[in-house]
C-alpha cells in the first residue's frame, strides 16, 4: 500500500501575524506543519506500524521553506517526500489538481488530508482532490483501521459520530482525536537527512491560477471594556450570560 499525506506549512498558533505593505510577512516568524495535517501523517505511520506493508509519501506545495516542514515529517517517519515548488498563492482548487496528479503518478492507495487548513480556514482540499480522482471521501475521521483493501472507522457528524466502511483507494480528512502526532527522535532526524526529497516545478501540472491576492489585513475588534461587579456573584453571572448572548453573540 502507498499512502500520500498532504501537508501545509503554516504560522505557529502562538505567533502574531505581521502585515507589511499589504502582504503577510512571515520573515522571522515560527512556521510549523499544520496540526490537522500532522494527524494524517501520524495515522499513516500507525498503519505501517501495525504490520501493513506501507510506503508513506509526504507532499507539500509552496515556497522553498516548505522543505523544512517536509524534513519534519520525514523525521516523524515518512519514507520520502515530494516538494512542488512555487511562490504563487494557490487556493484549494488548483492545489487539488497538483495533489491528484501526484497521486496518479505515484499510484497512491490512500490520501490523508487535514480536515481544515488553518491558513485558509477551508475544508475544500480533501473534497476537491477526491472529486478530481473520482474517489470516495470520508471527512472528520476520528478512528481508523485497515483490513486488506477496506477501511473501517468512525467519523464525526452533527449529532455525534458514525461508523463507516470504505474500499480503497480513498481520501480521508483527519482531525484531533485520530491519534496524537509523535515527536521526531534524534535518530530519526539524522535518518531524515538521507531520505529522498524530490523537487518538482509547478508548471508541469498545468494548473489554472484564478486566485489573485490583492491585499491582507488583520481583523481588529474593538474592546468594550465592561467590568462586572463581583460582589454579587449570581447577579454578575447572569449579567455575563446576557452580555455573551446579546452583545458578543457567542452563545445561543
Amino acid at each position: 500500500m502507498r499512502i500520500l499525506t498532504l501537508i501545509r506549512q503554516v504560522l505557529d498558533a502562538e505567533e502574531t501575524v505581521h502585515i507589511r505593505s499589504g502582504e503577510i510577512d512571515l520573515n522571522g516568524s515560527k512556521l510549523v506543519v499544520d496540526t490537522m495535517d500532522e494527524y494524517g501523517v501520524e495515522q499513516a505511520l500507525r498503519i505501517r506500524d501495525s504490520g501493513v506493508d506501507v510506503e508513506v509519501v509526504a507532499l507539500a506545495v509552496g515556497p522553498e521553506r516548505n522543505q523544512e516542514a517536509l524534513r519534519t515529517v520525514l523525521s516523524m517517519g515518512a519514507d520520502r517526500a515530494i516538494h512542488v515548488m512555487t511562490e504563487l498563492a494557490l487556493d484549494p482548487i488548483p492545489l487539488s489538481k497538483v495533489a491528484a496528479q501526484i497521486a496518479q503518478q505515484e499510484r497512491i492507495d490512500l490520501i490523508f488530508c487535514g480536515g481544515q487548513q488553518s491558513d485558509w480556514d477551508s475544508h475544500a482540499l480533501g473534497a476537491a482532490t477526491a472529486e478530481r480522482l473520482q474517489l470516495p471521501q470520508v471527512t472528520w475521521v476520528s478512528a481508523l483501521e485497515v483490513h486488506g483493501q477496506t477501511l473501517t472507522g468512525r467519523h464525526d457528524v452533527d449529532d455525534g459520530s458514525e461508523m463507516f466502511s470504505v474500499q480503497l483507494p480513498a481520501v480521508i480528512t483527519t482531525q484531533q482525536g485520530l491519534g496524537e502526532p509523535r515527536y521526531p527522535t534524534v535518530p530519526n532526524i539524522i535518518r531524515a537527512k538521507k531520505k529522498e526529497l524530490r523537487i518538482e516545478t509547478l508548471d508541469q501540472f498545468h494548473v489554472d491560477l484564478k486566485l489573485n491576492v490583492l491585499g491582507a489585513a488583520v481583523q481588529a475588534k474593538a474592546r468594550l471594556h465592561k467590568i462586572l461587579d463581583g460582589k454579587d456573584a449570581p447577579a454578575a453571572a447572569a449579567e455575563l450570560v446576557e452580555l455573551l448572548r446579546n452583545e458578543a453573540r457567542v452563545i445561543p
